[in-house]
């Protein structure tokens, strides 16, 4: 067996700079993954705010059904209005729904990073109990 040339601090010195570089590679990763989930948050609040739009529609399209029909036909006018009023409310709690799915913890969590980390303090265990 040859001796190493290197010794015991340099190699522990070597080890702290590939510590450092590998904590900083997975900060500018949880960085990149936060930025994208913070996409994703802001097309969540698009929804959420197309959805009360679309409400806000729901509720002048009941009001509009009822009057016209109660104007040209003489027919039920609330049967209409539900109706109309009725699949634009559906909608906008379709788009509530899926916005709010975009805003969860669960969604918002850097889990690549959270991964890397993860398998980062195994191999450094491993590493050390040779």
């Amino acid at each position: 067996m040859q001796n190493d040339p290197r010794n015991a601090p340099s190699l522990l010195v070597s080890a702290l700079r590939h510590f450092s570089r590998l904590i900083q590679s997975e900060m500018e990763l949880a960085r990149a993954e936060m930025s994208e989930n913070l996409s994703r948050a802001g097309a969540g609040v698009g929804m959420l705010a197309g959805a009360g739009i679309l409400a806000l529609v729901g509720l002048n399209v009941l009001a509009g059904a009822l009057v016209a029909y109660i104007a040209q036909n003489g027919l039920s006018a609330g049967l209409a209005a539900l109706l109309v009023g009725g699949a634009l409310l559906i909608v906008a709690l379709i788009l509530a729904l899926v916005g709010k799915g975009r805003l969860t913890a669960k969604a918002m969590t850097p889990s690549h990073t959270m991964e890397n980390l993860r398998r980062d303090a195994q191999e450094i265990r491993e590493a050390t109990h040779v």
